[in-house]
């Protein structure tokens, strides 16, 4: 066992690392689960001979992780199922055999999750002995979804591929008349070996992959992977530099959510609200392409520093805000999308916390989990924590409000620090550190929620593993339960106020 504690900026992180034999896991994740810890991240590691299971436990109030590391022998990597203590631990697990061929014994459902029938049936991708596959196009047996059978029950699939912009997914519904039965989803269309492509790159490249695992989150997942790689390498930042993060991180968080409150009134039919806030949201990106070169904020989160192209239009944002806070008001002033909204998809808060769920979803189901707040790197004492109780989709759009106008408020805070654009430059850092195989762990509060990563650089100074876990793997469970009871038309309106993302699944 292994202790370490860091400060910065003031802020003090515990960090402890258990290596484990596999019949002390179960034990040692319940101990964990119960002192208030949450399974936030785990992956396998191909080391030739063994296979290592990495479990990752946070926890706040102090700031607390946790990694549990068991190995396997790689002939035969066997290990008993988590299910009964984690729902999480149980997709985890999932994930360890499709990519990996981990057998997990007394998993209550044993089935694959990430591989698509069209993988060779013993073709493990993230296996480094693994050969190109030879993929058996037209003989996938289908996917083995659980029937819903009885008097009146009818299905309606729908996707994976449909229409307008929207990724792939497969959509199953089972329904009497209008009313949803049960709902099941099946994702991964899009999986494209993100992390076999972050596997030997150096760390500076990484950044740019980590930009495009999901396009409308170009701050948070690449802020993520670099505290984990600045962890991970002892690499300090000065407080100017996180605090320019953090405004950063909140620019995303003001145009997604202005974007979704417009989306959300869309699909009651209140379609001009929808173009109103389309048209702020343009200049949201604006004003970003004025702070960092780019409209969706690529290019500025480096390692151990930042880049800034100019300062934050004070002004314009304020317009910008007095407008979004005009908008919401008219919303919902509409009686019927109160009606609408009201009491429509509700997410329980027993099921939210059971699935783990987290962001704007936890929080309108009243879950106040926030990392800013709970695993904070610069924020401290500015987050005033915002959410809701009733869980449905009037809940999930008053927190985005909420959290909209908090966004703004901040951004007026940190406006009033960063008055030049040479602030929080970059520092010269080399990009290949050789030394120890080293490891570090980045949270980031992305506006769907809290994105966890974790960084293993080699002896080399090149990356050897990178895992990611986007809000969104935690939150596509809690959609299908919310959907229950509710009417088929307001599937539409219930996936738009979740708004989980594809991409940043289908690693």
């Amino acid at each position: 066992m292994e202790w370490t504690y860091s400060s910065t900026n003031g802020i003090v992180v515990e960090r402890k690392r258990s290596r484990l034999r596999p019949d002390q896991l179960k034990a040692a994740l319940a101990t964990e689960l119960e002192s208030g810890g949450r399974l936030a991240l785990a992956h396998a590691v191909d080391e030739g001979d063994w296979i290592r299971l990495v479990y990752v436990i946070v926890a706040s109030d102090p700031d607390r992780r946790t990694e549990l590391e068991v190995s396997l022998p790689s002939e035969r990597p066997v290990i008993e199922s988590l299910a009964t203590l984690s729902f999480p631990a149980s997709r985890f697990e999932r994930e360890f055999h499709d990519l990996f061929g981990v057998v997990i014994e007394k998993h209550p459902l044993a089935r694959r999750l990430v591989r698509h029938g069209h993988w060779p049936a013993s073709w493990y991708p993230m296996r480094h002995n693994s050969a190109p596959p030879n993929f058996a196009w037209g003989e996938d047996p289908g996917y083995p979804f659980v029937p819903v059978e009885g008097p009146g029950v009818y299905e309606i699939p729908v996707g994976p591929i449909h229409a307008g912009m929207i990724e792939p997914g497969h959509f199953r519904f089972y329904a009497v008349g209008e009313t949803i039965v049960k709902l099941k989803i099946r994702l991964w269309f899009l999986h494209k070996g993100l992390e076999k492509l972050f596997e030997g790159i150096d760390p500076v490249s990484g950044i740019t992959l980590a930009e495009k695992i999901s396009g409308d989150t170009s701050v948070g997942h690449p802020l993520a992977y670099v505290l984990a790689l600045e962890e991970a390498l002892g690499i300090t930042v000065n407080p100017e530099v996180a605090l320019a993060r953090s405004m950063l991180l909140e620019m995303e968080r003001l145009y997604n959510h202005v974007a979704d409150v417009g989306a959300m009134a869309n699909d009651v039919g209140f379609s001009i609200a929808n173009s109103h806030a389309l048209a702020l949201r343009e200049e949201l990106l604006g004003i970003n392409q004025s702070v960092t070169g780019h409209r969706l904020l690529r290019g500025a989160i480096k390692v151990g520093g930042i880049s800034l192209n100019g300062c934050l239009e004070r002004d314009s944002l304020a317009r910008v805000v007095d407008s979004f806070r005009e908008l919401t008001e008219i919303i919902l002033a509409n009686p019927m999308v109160r009606e609408r909204f009201a009491h429509t998809a509700t997410l329980k808060q027993a099921d939210a916390l059971l699935l783990g769920a987290l962001g704007p979803v936890a929080r309108a189901s009243g879950i106040s989990t926030d990392a800013r707040v709970g695993h904070p790197f610069a924020y401290l004492s500015l987050i005033h924590r915002h959410w809701e109780d009733s869980g449905d989709v009037l809940a999930r759009f008053l927190v985005r409000v909420q959290e909209a106008e908090e966004s703004a408020a901040l951004l007026e805070r940190f406006g009033s620090v960063f008055t030049s654009s040479d602030l929080g430059r970059a520092p010269k850092w080399n990009p290949v550190a050789k030394g120890a195989r080293r490891a570090g762990i980045g949270l980031v509060e992305g506006w769907r929620g809290t994105i966890a990563t974790r960084v293993e650089v080699a002896e080399s100074g090149y990356l050897s593993r990178v895992k990611v876990v986007d809000p969104s793997w935690f939150n596509w469970p809690a959609l299908p339960l919310a959907m229950a009871e509710t009417i088929i038309p307001d599937f539409p309106l219930a996936n738009k106020s979740f708004n989980l993302a594809y991409s940043g699944n289908d690693l």
